[in-house]
């Protein structure tokens, strides 16, 4: 082989390396746990509360984080309980029911909320999954239009992020 082919090689073989890791931890929302009273919605028995949570390992590009609080067991659209935008590169971390710091903001989940919704599934539908996300975004301000179809939105971020972690919890309703 040529040392042109072995460069080219080499380049290729780092391009294909997974992306650093990064991790989301809740000491409020374990994964695949019940998720706690403080967390869900009042209509069912909670303080809604917004969960303490931090992560790390974002990538070097990363300009601004999303974060997300889908439950997954809505079907076909899926369903979102609280979306934060603009949350600062800098930001590892969001203490339980704290404001947001500055730029990030709540946009309109499916309630029709700008705030956090916890959970609160209908009654007698069945065990519910809330999946709790952080998203690496590459750009200081993401864009989600208020009342968006919650798979829309993961999808574009899916699309858009550069990396992202997940914890979640359940609810029986």
């Amino acid at each position: 082989m040529t040392p042109r082919l072995i460069a080219a090689a080499i380049l290729v073989f780092m391009g294909a390396a997974p992306a650093a890791a990064i991790s989301l931890q809740s000491p409020d929302v374990k994964d695949g746990a019940p998720i706690s009273k403080a967390q869900i919605y009042p209509r069912c028995g909670g303080r809604n509360v917004a969960p303490a949570l931090a992560w790390q390992g974002a990538l070097a590009g990363t300009r601004s984080f999303v974060l997300t609080m889908i439950d997954t067991s809505v079907k076909p659209s899926l369903w979102s309980h609280w979306i934060v935008v603009d949350l600062p590169a800098t930001a590892t971390a969001l203490a339980p029911g704290a404001p947001l710091p500055a730029p990030a903001k709540a946009i309109s989940s499916n309630f029709g909320d700008a705030v956090y919704d916890g959970p609160c599934p209908p009654s007698g539908s069945g065990l519910h999954s809330y999946e709790i996300t952080i998203w690496a975004m590459p750009d200081a301000t993401t864009a989600i239009g208020p009342d968006a179809k919650a798979s829309d939105v993961v999808a574009m971020l899916t699309r858009r992020s550069l990396v992202h972690a997940t914890i979640a919890g359940t609810v029986t309703g």
